[in-house]
């Protein structure tokens, strides 16, 4: 009486054929909402995440960048670490200030208060004489045009990698010009799709110099008033270095420039230096005054010299 018979045995795995992949349908799904929410959980945290850089409530209105940035008895901590020591300097448009000094001396921290990326704890930043805490922040940060160490591309074409951050409608003929600009075009029309061609996670499918000239043609592209160059060469072999380098020039060109460099022979052209050590200002001057002293930067030449 309890056998199961022929027939049965058939139906029982018909039905069970059929529930197997709605389960594994469920399970799969159960996960997936799983790993979601543990996405979201970092992505919130992220979102969340406390801004201490606030807009003024009244801000003033910035289109354009008309005289100088200056640093007035400036002094910056990280948390309880001093990092800069009472900086001042004037910056006047067209001008190309150079900072140099060992690792950890201060000067990135320099190039980060001028967009705001952090406010000072004292004295102020001024840009045209005005305090840049009384401009609204998108204006600010518009004057501005960053080339950083570390080259920030998108899992997206060459063309929407240059384009990127730019509000208007980019003409693919502006696109190849800065990219000539960049000393980029030669090696994008080498690609398999030209300037339609995926360059990979953060850049994966091109060379490290490559990625740079990209972000470099970003910059010419966005056509900024003030430029920001964070040690754009330090990571590149010799060949890539002199394409960057030569291309960095021609970006400099009637613009106002505030570069950071560990290489003091791409340098020597600026209109100031300062030579940093320990979050002070040690030097400053020309390339050719600071060599007459006789101090910090001629040994800084000499070392790399040798």
């Amino acid at each position: 009486e309890g056998d199961l018979q022929p027939q049965g045995f058939i139906v029982f795995m018909v039905i069970f054929s059929q529930i197997i992949p709605p389960a594994r349908s469920f399970a799969t799904a159960f996960f997936n909402i799983q790993k979601g929410m543990a996405s979201v959980e970092r992505v919130n945290k992220i979102l969340d995440a406390h801004n201490d850089i606030e807009e003024s409530t009244n801000p003033q209105v910035l289109n354009n960048f008309n005289e100088s940035i200056a640093f007035n008895k400036v002094s910056f901590a990280y948390e309880q670490q001093l990092v800069l020591k009472n900086i001042n300097f004037v910056l006047k448009k067209g001008q190309i200030l150079a900072l140099v000094g060992a690792s950890g001396a201060g000067k990135s921290t320099i190039a980060d208060l001028i967009p705001r990326f952090y406010d000072v704890d004292e004295g102020e930043v001024l840009v045209d004489d005005i305090d840049i805490r009384q401009y609204r922040l998108e204006d600010l940060r518009k004057l501005m045009g960053i080339v950083s160490q570390e080259a920030m591309l998108f899992n997206d074409t060459v063309f929407n990698n240059i384009a990127f951050g730019i509000e208007r409608k980019i003409e693919r003929k502006e696109v190849i010009q800065a990219a000539k600009v960049a000393n980029a075009h030669d090696f994008i029309m080498q690609l398999s799709n030209g300037y339609d061609t995926l360059v990979g996670d953060r850049g994966s499918k091109l060379s490290g110099g490559e990625r740079q000239r990209l972000t470099i043609a970003r910059a010419v592209l966005k056509n900024p008033p003030i430029l920001i160059l964070d040690e754009a060469t330090s990571s590149l072999d010799a060949a890539s270095e002199r394409l960057v380098q030569d291309a960095l020039f021609k970006l400099m060109q009637n613009r106002t420039s505030i570069v950071i460099a560990h290489r003091l022979s791409t340098i020597q052209f600026a209109d100031e230096i300062l030579v940093m050590k320990n979050g002070e200002v040690v030097e400053q001057g020309t390339h050719q005054e600071l060599l007459t002293k006789g101090g910090t930067y001629e040994q800084l030449v000499k070392l790399q010299a040798f």
